[in-house]
């Protein structure tokens, strides 16, 4: 009886031995497994039906901070079904983190269901179109503004490629897009390419590219993005002032009104970081651009400081809002939510 006991109780150990190998197993590919789960269905399959919500990282880097997260977590909320596709130059092509990279930000973004993480591969991407040429030519290292001027080309053979709408990595969508071939007014007469959207192989889009290539020039900061998309609109509308809150519409396109992105203009960036006596509701507004490239100082949200900022993650971006957004100790709250929505 003693004996019989003995060997039942061991028989225990080692399924649970085994159960706990399992786990760690399990746990231990995560990352990766989420990854190639969603990496099957296939990028022209994700982007081919023209809907998908596009973010794009040209750096190396593939630990998101808090507001590149917001964005995309923000797109995914308001868009739920679509995809929302954040291709990042730093991944490898087997869709995995470097090694010995924890990143908080790439397991949230991860988890949620309809956000997809592909690598970026400028070469492949700019195949058949004008672009091609002049990237297979060029000597990256030598240009400057290079990590702009490469995203401003590719938010440009994507959207052309796929269709669907482009996002900055600091703009922090509110509610849906109306539109379908359209581009966002930075200011009166003035267009950016922080946002814009098209349907497959508009037209508009192919002589952005042509343009591009033709008035290449690295050293003038934004000749490649919202100058070339202004003299592109220029040539394509006849711009007025616009009336009120309206947005223009010529020809397939709308060029929307300044209040659907930029209700904040630049030189006003440091709003986003301060205190208001009553939050803005931002009725006119599709999305709000954070204006990060002018961010030189490093602000950033802080937990408990009320700034409009921080109202905007815990409405928009809650999940980020909860595990990136640091206290004002310094802490980082990191615990990972289910990957429900």
């Amino acid at each position: 009886m003693l004996k019989e006991l003995r060997l039942f109780l061991l028989a225990i150990l080692l399924l649970s031995c085994g159960l706990l190998y399992r786990l760690t197993l399990k746990s231990s590919c995560l990352l990766s497994c989420l990854a190639s789960n969603k990496s099957q269905q296939g990028l022209g399959a994700l982007l081919g039906k023209g809907r998908s919500i596009v973010f794009l990282e040209t750096s190396e880097r593939v630990e998101p901070p808090p507001l590149v997260s917001c964005a995309v977590e923000s797109a995914a909320k308001v868009y739920p079904e679509q995809p929302v596709v954040f291709f990042m130059k730093g991944l490898s092509h087997s869709m995995q983190m470097p090694p010995n990279s924890t990143s908080p930000a790439f397991s949230l973004l991860s988890a949620i269901d309809n956000v997809f993480l592909f690598p970026l591969d400028m070469e492949r991407l700019f195949e058949d179109t004008p672009l091609f040429s002049w990237y297979t030519q060029i000597n990256a290292s030598a240009q400057r503004n290079w990590l702009h001027v490469s995203s401003d080309a590719s938010r440009l053979a994507i959207i052309w490629k796929y269709g669907g709408i482009y996002m900055d990595t600091d703009v922090i969508s509110v509610r849906p897009i109306p539109e379908e071939n359209f581009l966002a007014a930075q200011a009166s007469r003035y267009a950016s390419n922080g946002v814009f959207g098209f349907l497959p192989h508009h037209t508009f889009l192919w002589g952005c590219m042509e343009n591009f290539v033709e008035h290449y020039n690295s050293h003038i900061w934004g000749k490649q993005g919202p100058d070339l998309m202004t003299r592109m609109l220029r040539l394509w509308c006849k711009l007025e002032d616009f009336q009120g809150v309206s947005d223009l519409r010529c020809s397939n396109l709308t060029f929307l009104h300044p209040e659907r992105f930029y209700p904040i203009p630049f030189p006003e960036w440091r709003r986003y970081y301060e205190v208001w006596d009553t939050v803005p509701i931002f009725n006119d507004s599709y999305a709000l651009h954070l204006w990060n490239h002018m961010n030189k100082e490093g602000r950033d949200v802080i937990r408990g400081s009320n700034t409009l900022a921080e109202n905007l993650y815990q409405k928009h971006c809650p999940r980020t809002y909860r595990d990136l957004v640091q206290g004002p100790a310094g802490l980082v709250t990191r615990k990972l939510g289910p990957g429900n929505k």
